[in-house]
């Protein structure tokens, strides 16, 4: 069972948690929720699609500007209070690697910690322990935020995401994070070349094994794009594909930009997989 918030999830019930960046430079929006009202309809849009999840972030996760702690906060801080205002019961996750930041959106409502680069952080954990929120454990290499991977090697790229993301899990919950809110990811891009994110994505049942519920940020990133030889802006197709095959080896999370269409993909999935049934079925009946 994964609870976050106030909602509880079975072990075949996909989850989506819809991206919403506080940033005038995201790679795949170039700022287009940086304002609260655009950011807002996001929100709102989003939740009618059928995301349980609205993750907030206040950095973009590339090179780019120096962002202080001060910044990131005052970027989510006040719309995390307000997204909780307008939809009391939507989960609420903020991307962020930094514990003073995971305090302050603690404080203000939000009920998931999104710690993309892994535990860089160590007081996120605690924080996350303290509020009695959930955590994401991310597989991101070693790499410092916001750093691009150069020539990375990995002996066994997913032996290497298990010990780092189970790891990181098992820390979590021996400094109170409840278990059933623990959610780990291997980090798709994170310190990784298109290789090995391939390979993470193969061998995801692997992660599914361990038994934690396993989160997976596939949508646009540029191991898709690499793969197909594809901008930004036509990765979607590729995305959900990878989505797909995510589903079918047993993630449980995703973290997407496009939400209706990846509810098709999941339910699609899950129907193949005799997890649920059709929406009608009429043919051959009539």
């Amino acid at each position: 069972m994964l609870r976050l918030g106030k909602r509880e999830f079975g072990p075949h019930e996909p989850v989506i948690m819809a991206i919403v960046n506080r940033t005038p430079d995201s790679f795949y929006d170039q700022g287009a929720t940086f304002r609260d009202e655009p950011a807002l309809a996001r929100v709102e849009q989003a939740v009618a699609d059928g995301a349980a999840i609205i993750d907030i972030g206040g950095v973009k996760a590339g090179p780019g500007e120096e962002v202080t702690a001060e910044e990131e906060a005052r970027r989510t801080v006040g719309f995390v209070a307000e997204v909780r205002r307008r939809f009391p019961d939507v989960i609420i996750s903020v991307d962020t690697w930094r514990a003073e930041v995971g305090e302050a959106v603690c404080e203000a409502g939000a009920d998931l910690l999104n710690d993309a680069w892994g535990g860089v952080d160590p007081g996120l954990a605690g924080v996350a322990a303290r509020h009695r929120v959930g955590l994401v454990c991310t597989h991101a290499g070693g790499a410092e935020p916001r750093t691009r991977p150069h020539r990375i090697e990995y002996d066994d790229v997913m032996a290497d995401i298990l010990d780092v993301t189970v790891g990181l899990a098992e820390r979590a919950l021996a400094l109170g994070v409840p278990r059933e809110s623990i959610m780990i990811d291997p980090g798709h891009d994170f310190g990784k070349n298109t290789r090995h994110s391939l390979e993470a994505t193969r061998r995801l049942d692997e992660m599914v094994a361990t038994g934690w519920p396993v989160l997976v940020s596939l949508s646009n990133k540029d191991f898709v794009g690499e793969t197909l030889d594809r901008p930004v802006k036509e990765r979607v197709v590729g995305t959900l594909a990878t989505t797909a095959v995510s589903a079918w080896l047993g993630a449980q999370v995703y973290r997407v930009h496009e939400v209706a269409e990846t509810r098709q993909v999941l339910e699609m999935v899950s129907a193949i997989a005799g997890h649920r049934g059709p929406a009608v079925a009429r043919r051959g009946l009539a």
